[in-house]
Formats: C-alpha cells, structure tokens, sequence
C-alpha cells in the first residue's frame, strides 16, 4: 500500500542532499569539535559553516546563532533564559492564547517562580489582538513572545507591527518561527525581532537538531550546566552530523523558495477549493491570505476526528487532527477554543500540511476518500 503523506507540519523526511552532506561527520569526520587536533578542528569548520548558512538564512550575524536540540529548547532557552537573565528589570511577559505549548509551558512555569503573563486574544482568524498587546505593555514588561505562524491553522502573524512595538517600548521580541521557516521570507534586522526559534525538522532536516537566534546585545542565560559550547550558552557536545544538515536543509529550502511555496500554495488552495464544493457544513479554520502556503485546516461538523484519521490510515494516508482527540490529552486544541470554533465542528478538524514530496494525484485521492468517508 502507498502511503500518501500530509503531516508535513508534524515533520518531514530528510532530503537525500541532506543525508549526503552529514553521513561524513558519523563516520571520517567523527571529531569533537571542541578538540584542537585536527579532525577536531574539521568538524568545528563545518558546523562554523552551518551557521552561517543558518545566519543568511534570516539575515543576522553568525555569531548570533546558537545551536540545540529542537524548536523546543530554542523556546525554552529564549524564553527563561531571557527572563532570568533581565528579571531584575521587570517581571512580565506577553505572549498569545495560541502559542505551541512549548512556549505556554514555559511561560506557566515563570509564573510559578514569580513573573507576570498576559495571554493575548485572537480573533476568528487567530490573528493577534494588537490593541490588546499595546494595552498590556507595563513598566514591568521585559518580554514579547509571539509565533510567526500557528502550527494548527497555519496563520501568520503580524510579526513586522509586533516587532515595530515592541521596538519602540524597547521590549525584547521573541517569535517561535518553527512553522515559519522555508515557508516564509524572515529579515530579524527588518523584522525587529530579538530572539527566533527553529527546528530542523521541519524543513527537511533530521528531527534532534534546532537552533536560536538571540541579537548581539541581549542577555540570557544558559539552562544546562556544563561544558562551555555555543558560546557558553548551551553545555553539551555537538551534534556535528545533523548540526551540518540544518545548515545544508535551510539553504537548500530558500534556494528553491519561489518555486517550492508556489507548488504547496496550488496544492493547499486545490485541496480547499474542491473540499468547500464537494463536501457539506465545512469550515475553513485560520487566516485564508496571511496563510503558510502547505496549511489547510477545515473542520467537518459532527464528524468524529479520531475515526476519520484511523479510516484515512487504512488506505494509507497521514494527516493529523485539529484537537487532541488523537492524543491522551481530553482537551480539545487550545488554537480552535481560542478562534471561537464551535464544538459541533472542532472534533471533527482535519489539519493536512503539504510538502515537497506531494502531487496532485495524492490530493485526488485524500478527497475522493474523504468524500467517501464523511459524504
């Protein structure tokens, strides 16, 4: 049975480039690269090379880029790191309903040690309140933390106003950009932002390897104790192999930007357009133009989620439920709660994120089963 993937915002395979350019730092290359001999001094060349594609990626510094594990510790690390270093200037911060929980957690887990946070609202587009943000903004204020664009709905924020704000209350700015990248053209210079979040991963770089970028200037501290890699800030030998992958992933993405976003923009618009006329009671979740070009979440009312994407499995296709329901969390998502999403219609979401690898035929398909199943 062919499997027809369509979770390309969960992750992605790794490029047969990508494996290519790493298989040498597991085996010939295989030196520390915080030794001085010289294999030693080969695979701190090539991760210095990863960093700077990584840097023009977004157009920063290449000493403002620090690598880790995932877009996870890239969010805990900006995010407490930040707030630890600078709780003697204030104690709150601003973040969204919306955020991934790696950045809700972190912001809980502050709350508990004394900081202040203000979650914003968003409205039916999941588009940030920025009357709300200027309105929260106190003496107190040391952080804003807001995604580039929602993992769930696919809406990209208004991350250039956000950073206009932030900017001009000099407020640090953090953005989790882990859905961002590949899919959009970032400029933290342009875009005011302080601190950026990303993961591998999801453009076609092994899952275990992410990286932040934190701007010359603003302090933070480090989360693991240890040895001094990464400038001091994050303790742990490197992870040569797949720290070359991210760097090789995120050239290859933006060197194939136009023609890759406009492929997944045919495919997602396609897959919706015959979706809304094919099948009833359908609704189209997130923002239609400020949109990542592989996202398309729509809901179906009174359909069951977990059963659609087990009868989806058995004819092989991926895709990934807008709620928890597929998961051992109750809840239903907190990004469709948060749009005002009625229940009848969030059970039953289907998130489907395209990716290189996906044709027409495959979008036929999904359709032709999902009229199957629902109709």
């Amino acid at each position: 049975m062919k499997i027809r993937y369509f979770d390309n915002a969960a992750t992605t395979p790794v490029r047969e480039e990508v494996i290519k350019e790493m298989i040498p730092y597991f085996g010939v290359e295989y030196g520390n690269a915080s030794t001085m001999y010289s294999i030693g001094r080969n695979a701190r060349r090539a991760m210095n090379h990863s960093r700077k594609q990584v840097a023009e990626a977004i157009n920063c510094d290449i000493n403002e880029i620090y690598f880790t594990s995932c877009g996870s510790e890239s969010d805990n690390l900006a995010i407490k790191g930040f707030a630890w270093a600078n709780k003697d200037k204030g104690n709150h911060i601003i973040t969204s309903k919306i955020e991934h929980h790696a950045v809700l957690d972190a912001c809980k887990t502050l709350e508990k040690q004394g900081f202040k946070v203000t979650y914003l609202n968003v409205d039916n587009k999941g588009i940030v309140d920025l009357n709300q943000l200027v309105d929260s903004i106190t003496e107190e204020t040391i952080l804003i933390t807001i995604m580039f664009a929602n993992n769930e709905i696919g809406t990209i924020e208004p991350i250039e106003k956000i950073g206009q704000i932030a900017k001009q209350k000099g407020i640090a700015f953090h953005t989790d950009a882990v859905q961002a990248i590949g899919n959009t053209k970032i400029d933290v210079k342009k875009l005011n932002i302080d601190m950026l979040s990303l993961s591998g991963h999801k453009f076609y770089a092994p899952k275990g390897v992410g990286a932040l970028y934190v701007r010359n200037g603003i302090n933070f501290n480090k989360m693991l104790d240890g040895g001094e890699q990464e400038s001091d800030k994050r303790a742990g030998t490197e992870n040569v192999a797949e720290i070359v992958a991210l760097g090789k992933a995120i050239e290859l993405i933006y060197n194939e930007y136009e023609e890759y976003n406009k492929k997944l923009t045919d495919l997602r618009d396609y897959y919706i357009d015959r979706v809304q006329k094919e099948i009833a009671n359908v609704k189209v979740n997130g923002d239609l133009e400020n949109r990542l070009p592989g996202n398309a979440n729509i809901s179906f009312k009174d359909i069951d989620g977990e059963e659609l994407l087990l009868k989806l499995d058995e004819v092989g296709i991926c895709a990934s439920a807008g709620s928890a329901c597929s998961t051992s969390n109750p809840q239903p998502s907190h990004v469709l709660t948060a749009i005002g999403l009625e229940k009848e219609y969030i059970d039953g979401t289907l998130r489907v994120s395209f990716g290189r690898d996906n044709t027409k035929e495959d979008v036929d398909f999904l359709i032709d089963n999902l009229r199957r199943i629902i109709v």
